[in-house]
C-alpha cells in the first residue's frame, strides 16, 4: 500500500491553543506499532479537556487529538505478529501499555503507570495516519461500517466497562446520568441489551425523545421536574440499583448519592474537571451503598463491546462532518448541545 510522506491533521501547540488543520508528516510505526490508515474518529469530551489541558495530567505538546479513530492497517514494525495489511483496527484511548506490571497483568492496562493515551501522550486519530501499539490496537472485523463503529472504540467500551463495574442481575433498575449525549446513548442500549431496565437523566425534549427511542423505560427531564431524586425514585420503585454517571455535571454526580437504591452502586465515568463527590458518610453506611470509579476497559471488554456493535445490539447515533470542522463540534460541546455522537471524516 502506498503511504504518503504528508498528511491532513488538526494539531494544536498550547493548550486552548489554535486548532490548525494542517499538513503535518506521517508517522514511521515504532516496530511494536501499526501504522493505521484513519478514516474517520469518533469525538469525545475527553478530547474537549486535552485541548484545553484542563486535567491534573499534562498532555503532550504539540499535540494530535482523538482516540476513537477507525481506519485500515497500510504499515506495521518489524516485530509485529498476527496482522496484516488491509486489516481494519481502531484506535483507543489506551495507546499502550507496558504488559508486564500488576495491573498489565490482571487486565487493567489502563491503570499502569506507564500507559501510553491516544490523543493525549500520544498523537491520536484527529489525522488521517496514526499508530497504534499492535496489542492494544482493537481489532474490527472486515466489512464493518468505521464511521458507525468509531464511537465504540471509547464511548462504547468506557460504558461497558462501566455497566460491568455496577455488577448488576437482568432486570434491575440502572439509572444513565447524562443520558442523551455520546455515552449516555450508548450506555442506554449496553444495558438494554445486557437485560437491564433504564431511567435516563437528562434535560429538554429532543434527549428525551432520543433516550426512550433507544429503549430507555423512563426519563425524567432535571429541568422541568421540581424534585429529581423524588421523580427518579418514583419511577424505579425505590432508586435504582445502579447508576452510570456520564454526566459531566458535579451536581448530577452528586445527586445520584440521593436517589440509589440502598445496596446500589453508583459508578463514576464522567470527569468535569475539578469536580469531587460528596457522600455522607452516615447515609452511606445506613443506605450500604457503593462508590465505584470505572476507567476504560481491557482488550477483552473491547472485544466483548465491538461484538455487541457487531450484532446489532447497539449503534450509536452520530453525526459525520469533516476534521476540518473539529472547532465548530468543541463549541458545541461547550454548549451541552450534542445529541449522540459526532464523527469526523478525516478526507474533509
Amino acid at each position: 500500500m502506498t503511504v504518503p510522506q504528508t498528511q491532513k491533521a488538526i494539531i494544536f501547540e498550547t493548550s486552548g491553543g489554535e486548532l490548525k488543520y494542517t499538513d503535518i508528516p506521517v508517522p514511521t510505526p515504532k516496530a511494536n506499532e501499526l501504522l493505521i490508515n484513519i478514516k474517520y474518529s469518533g469525538v469525545c469530551h475527553t478530547d474537549l479537556h486535552a485541548w484545553k489541558g484542563d486535567w491534573p495530567l499534562d498532555t503532550k505538546l504539540p499535540l494530535v487529538g482523538g482516540h476513537e479513530g477507525a481506519g485500515v492497517v497500510v504499515g506495521m514494525g518489524a516485530s509485529v505478529k498476527g496482522w496484516k495489511l488491509g486489516d481494519y483496527a481502531g484506535v483507543k484511548w489506551l495507546n499502550g501499555s507496558c504488559m508486564s506490571c500488576e495491573y498489565c497483568e490482571t487486565g487493567y492496562e489502563a491503570n499502569c503507570a506507564q500507559a501510553d493515551l491516544s490523543g493525549y501522550t500520544h498523537d491520536g486519530s484527529f489525522q488521517q495516519y496514526a499508530t497504534a501499539d499492535a496489542i492494544q490496537a482493537a481489532r474490527i472485523p472486515p466489512g464493518t461500517d468505521l464511521s458507525e463503529i468509531s464511537p465504540i472504540l471509547c464511548a462504547g467500551i468506557t460504558v461497558y466497562k462501566a455497566l460491568k463495574t455496577a455488577d448488576l442481575v437482568a432486570g434491575q433498575w440502572v439509572a444513565v446520568s447524562g443520558a442523551g449525549g455520546g455515552l449516555g446513548t450508548l450506555a442506554i442500549q449496553y444495558a438494554v441489551a445486557m437485560g437491564y431496565r433504564v431511567v435516563g437523566i437528562d434535560g429538554g425534549d429532543d434527549k428525551a425523545k432520543l433516550v426512550r427511542s433507544l429503549g430507555a423505560e423512563a426519563f425524567v427531564d432535571f429541568t422541568k421536574e421540581k424534585d429529581v431524586t423524588a421523580a427518579i425514585q418514583k419511577v424505579t420503585n425505590g432508586g435504582p440499583h445502579g447508576v452510570i454517571n456520564v454526566s459531566v455535571s458535579e451536581a448530577a454526580i452528586n445527586s445520584s448519592c440521593d436517589f440509589v437504591r440502598p445496596t446500589g452502586t453508583i459508578v463514576l465515568v464522567g470527569l468535569p474537571a475539578g469536580a469531587v463527590i460528596k457522600s455522607s458518610v452516615f447515609t452511606q453506611v445506613v443506605k450500604s451503598y457503593s462508590i465505584k470509579g470505572s476507567y476504560v476497559g481491557n482488550r477483552a471488554d473491547t472485544a466483548e463491546a465491538i461484538d455487541f456493535f457487531v450484532r446489532d445490539k447497539v449503534k450509536s447515533p452520530i453525526k459525520i462532518v469533516g476534521l476540518s470542522q473539529l472547532a465548530s463540534v468543541y463549541e458545541l460541546m461547550e454548549k451541552g448541545q450534542i445529541l449522540g455522537r459526532y464523527v469526523v471524516d478525516t478526507s474533509k
